[in-house]
């Protein structure tokens, strides 16, 4: 009896975790943020789909698109810029992943400025009257990289230079 305790006590934080991640995926970029809350960018191992989710540790409060199939890909939108030099140049490295579900628009963010060495990371919302709603990340909790989607089928936007 006591080896099935244990057996189950490991395997509740497993049932948790597998809503994020469903084991035909893998986490392109995630993050905690600082009201509890979790972020998941995951996608199929044989790249048939990309679905954001968050919510808190326990329950996906809200998952991107709902159809998990090839058209998910296009409901997103990539824009990166990177500039190397180091402090001198003000080198940084900023990653963005947008959206928009429900007539809210949704940006992931990651990034780094070389002139002060800050990361950050985390999620705005704006709303169909503009009103933003800043997530704050944990940077020391992220896992991946949102670079990753330079590679795939996530339209891709550039800043304009």
């Amino acid at each position: 009896m006591k080896n099935y305790l244990i057996i189950f006590a490991f395997l509740i934080p497993v049932s948790f975790w597998a809503q994020y991640l469903l084991p035909n995926e893998e986490v392109i970029y995630s993050f905690e943020t600082k009201n509890g809350k979790k972020m998941s960018l995951v996608k199929d191992k044989q790249n048939q789909y990309i679905q954001y989710r968050f919510g808190n540790k326990n329950t996906v409060e809200m998952e991107f698109p709902k159809s998990r199939n090839k058209d998910s890909w296009k409901q997103f939108t990539y824009k990166s810029y990177h500039r190397g030099g180091g402090k001198q140049n003000a080198g940084m490295s900023l990653d963005y992943l947008s959206f928009t579900n429900n007539n809210y628009n949704y940006v992931v963010s990651r990034t780094y400025s070389a002139e002060d060495e800050s990361f950050s990371t985390g999620i705005t919302v704006t709303d169909s009257k503009g009103k933003e709603t800043e997530i704050t990340g944990i940077y020391k909790t992220f896992k991946g990289c949102l670079c990753d989607l330079q590679d795939t089928e996530v339209k891709k936007e550039d800043f304009g230079q």
